[in-house]
């Protein structure tokens, strides 16, 4: 899952500039993305299985195997279990790389209304928000869109309201964990998620989203998501 990193499915605001680095994701279609999340490929319309390999040894790993932050390249790396464990510190590897934690949480104790939701002004009813410690820990936000995601900009000061109303927000890891916001008729669920994860729902989005809504393949590839974030979320116990 190399490449790009997360900016590569990111899509600036119309009016906005690009910031130093962007990489315009309305360039190419990337279906790889689904394929590198679920260990399979596309060839001539069939899907056939694929191995994947350790990005830093090629040794090769199963579909289900951990990533590795290149902090540098704002990417992922597919990685063997040997070559993970080397970057679960935050000085290996001269911070330059970063072990993507399994940690998914959730904090069912206390409920978001949809009116502080909606304060955010996120155009959509899912986003995620994530740290990079190599912008001095500035805090982006970013929705599903057809470009895969789209980054907006948010009212800092309503943040910190969320965050001390909800203490799961402050918790996610720069570079490598993001808060995931959705909203649906069924109220707002929270959750902390691995920044794998993150990349997973772009790649989706980016695949299946039709129309100003998404569509039925977008819609029901969401919720297939959240079904699997839901489950592995441990109950978040506030120090």
């Amino acid at each position: 899952m190399s490449g790009g990193g997360l900016r590569r499915f990111v899509r600036q605001p119309a009016g906005q500039d690009a910031p130093p680095g962007h990489i315009d994701a309305v360039a190419e279609v990337v279906p790889e993305v689904i394929a590198a999340t679920s260990g399979r490929q596309e060839t001539s319309g069939q899907q056939v299985d694929a191995p994947e390999k350790c990005e830093m040894c090629a040794t090769e790993v199963p579909a289900e195997h951990a990533h590795v932050a290149d902090l540098e390249a704002a990417s992922l790396m597919c990685a063997c279990r040997a070559c993970y464990l080397l970057f679960t510190q935050p000085t290996a590897g001269h911070g330059r790389y970063r072990a993507v934690p399994d940690r998914y949480l959730a904090d069912p104790s206390r409920t978001m209304p949809a009116a502080q939701w909606d304060q955010l002004q996120v155009p959509v009813g899912l986003a995620f928000f994530l740290r990079s410690s190599r912008e001095g820990g500035q805090l982006t936000g970013f929705y599903p869109s057809p470009a895969g995601a789209t980054e907006c900009r948010l009212d800092l000061q309503q943040w910190q309201q969320l965050v001390s109303d909800y203490p799961l927000l402050a918790e996610p890891e720069p570079d490598v964990e993001a808060a995931l916001i959705s909203r649906s008729d069924d109220g707002v669920e929270y959750f902390l998620v691995p920044i794998d994860a993150c990349y997973e729902l772009a790649g989706r989005m980016r695949l299946y989203w039709r129309g100003f809504d998404g569509g039925t393949d977008a819609r029901r590839s969401i919720t297939d998501f959240l079904d699997m974030v839901r489950p592995r979320a441990r109950i978040y116990q506030e120090a």
